[in-house]
């Protein structure tokens, strides 16, 4: 296995994304990427009372084929406040959404005009509730996908496909709503948490 990954950024990260941190000697973001719709990038799935939902970031309808690093947010809509309600109302019954949720709503208060800064202190905080001393590290030019240095998953990871991960095993823990549904894989790290609390990262080690 290679002893570097290269990743794309991601809002509120799914388990698998976060499994890397662990696995890995150096973790690299790309931000010289194109952005693309219905990725990680900017949307992250939660465990409802009505099952798997999937929050997206609003971003500027004319930045097509604009680098990840230049996606502007939108704000036309309240959708902060509507995330946040989203996750409240799914995990305000879970075991440890007390204990992370002050931290996660200031997220939700403060206005970032870039998509790459919001995700990046977001992911810093899940680092800091992982107990994970890792420095992010950005790439300075995008990463050719032939390039043999770093493991690529930057499209591996992907809402829209098959997990195509041969390392990463989806290690079962209970759920809010596990008993209306089953338990539901690879949502975002947050669902982790709520559920388990300082048990996360040994999850993630097994993972």
């Amino acid at each position: 296995m290679a002893k570097a990954i290269v990743l794309t950024t991601a809002y509120l990260a799914p388990v698998q994304y976060y499994s890397k941190f662990l696995k890995y000697d150096k973790v690299l973001i790309e931000v010289h990427d194109h952005f693309t719709k219905q990725t990680y990038r900017n949307r992250c799935k939660i465990y409802a009372a009505n099952g798997v939902l999937q929050l997206s970031v609003p971003v500027k309808k004319d930045q097509t084929k604009t680098k990840i690093c230049d996606i502007k947010i939108d704000y036309d809509t309240n959708w902060r406040k509507v995330h946040w309600k989203s996750i409240e109302s799914a995990y305000k019954a879970s075991p440890f959404f007390d204990y992370y949720a002050d931290d996660l709503k200031l997220f939700f208060n403060k206005k970032y005009n870039f998509l790459i800064d919001f995700n990046t202190e977001l992911q810093y905080q899940i680092l800091s509730f992982l107990d994970l001393n890792i420095s992010i590290e950005f790439t300075s030019s995008y990463i050719d996908k032939y390039n043999k240095d770093y493991e690529d998953f930057r499209e591996k990871i992907h809402p829209k496909k098959e997990i195509e991960d041969k390392d990463f095993l989806k290690h079962e823990y209970i759920q809010v709503f596990i008993d209306r549904y089953g338990f539901q894989p690879n949502l975002s790290i947050i669902d982790l948490l709520f559920n388990e609390g300082p048990h996360t990262r040994n999850i993630l080690k097994i993972s």
